[in-house]
């Protein structure tokens, strides 16, 4: 029971962190645009990254010396092309990312940039694979009980995220308040990208 709470609270302080996953994720709340699909791409993600880690992948990719290179430079990219994306739509002035006005996203198209996000997001690995991997590692032979604990940690504030954003619909009712957010994430989508290619 320890090593399960301690997996679960581990893996909030770990996720809850703002980053461009989250970022996406509030904004499909907000949206209340395929939030279900969205938050269970992300827990699924998260899940098969800690069992991962868990299970000792997280020796292994450190073992590959060109795959963190890579990553990084990919995932910079992707950040650096959608944050520009996002202040683009900060200039239109924020009317068009209202639902009323602007035609549902297919699904599709949301699930290929949240998994983008996702797995190309190389503090993804570091947080799930090699720090939850190596914590859980610790708590032998109840790392399994971390690893669950860890699993429904992300699961849960994935669905809080998600779910909750509608909490703030009637902000963001404003357009000026979608300008706000569209900096917001475009920032930190930035942020990250710069932390990547200087880091």
């Amino acid at each position: 029971m320890t090593a399960l709470i301690h997996g679960y609270l581990v893996s909030l302080s770990l996720i809850a962190a703002i980053g461009s996953q989250n970022a996406f994720v509030l904004r499909q709340g907000l949206r209340r645009e395929h939030v279900a699909a969205v938050v269970a791409v992300c827990a699924l993600s998260d899940a098969i990254l800690i069992t991962a880690g868990i299970a000792g992948m997280g020796t292994l990719i450190a073992s590959i010396p060109w795959l963190g290179p890579a990553m990084r430079w990919f995932g910079a990219a992707f950040l650096l092309v959608y944050g520009a994306l996002r202040f683009r739509a900060a200039l239109q002035g924020g009317e068009a990312l209202l639902p009323a006005n602007k035609p549902s996203v297919p699904l599709i198209k949301v699930l290929l940039i949240c998994l983008t996000l996702t797995w190309a997001n190389p503090h993804v690995y570091l947080d799930t694979v090699l720090l939850i991997g190596s914590i859980g590692s610790q708590y032998a032979p109840d790392h399994w009980s971390f690893a669950v604990g860890a699993i429904f940690g992300s699961l849960s504030f994935f669905v809080a995220l998600g779910f909750g954003a509608r909490l703030l619909s009637g902000l963001f009712e404003n357009p000026k308040a979608w300008v706000m957010l569209e900096i917001i994430v475009g920032c930190t989508m930035w942020a990250i990208a710069a932390s990547l290619l200087l880091g």
